[in-house]
């Protein structure tokens, strides 16, 4: 079965990577854009997620992993939302930032850059291999 690899969004004020190392586990809660919201159904257990920060570091820091596949967010007041459970699996020995995603040739093209709105994004093994690969860091 083919793996899926994925890159989730947080703005570090609101929730970090430091954040998810300490709680061991989260559930990734407040999507609230379709997209991103039927990326989150797609994940499996055990499936890598690139966890980047957004808005000031605009970098990705760390993998994590899906724990659990999607459910019902309990923070929704209204609609049909899903979270997913992430578990923290590495940081990277060394941060990839926007500008080296975007001056890349294999990385140019992923969905941060494209859609940059959307919190949850697929990536191609390709763009994982090549965003380890910057970051020194073995899944």
């Amino acid at each position: 079965m083919a793996k899926n690899y994925w890159l989730a969004k947080s703005e570090p004020d609101a929730y970090s990577w430091d954040d998810l190392m300490k709680d061991g586990k989260t559930a990734w809660t407040g999507v609230r854009n379709f997209q991103a919201r039927n990326n989150l159904r797609a994940m499996k257990k055990g499936e890598f997620v690139l966890f980047y920060h957004s808005v000031c570091d605009k970098q990705v820091v760390g993998i994590a992993k899906v724990d659990k596949e999607f459910y019902p967010d309990p923070t929704a007041e209204e609609g049909d939302w899903s979270v997913v459970d992430l578990k923290p699996h590495k940081p990277l020995k060394n941060f990839v930032t926007l500008e080296q995603i975007k001056a890349d040739a294999i990385l140019k093209d992923m969905p941060l850059v494209r859609q940059s709105r959307l919190s949850v994004t697929p990536l191609t093994e390709a763009q994982f291999k090549r965003l380890l690969e910057l970051a020194d860091t073995k899944a």
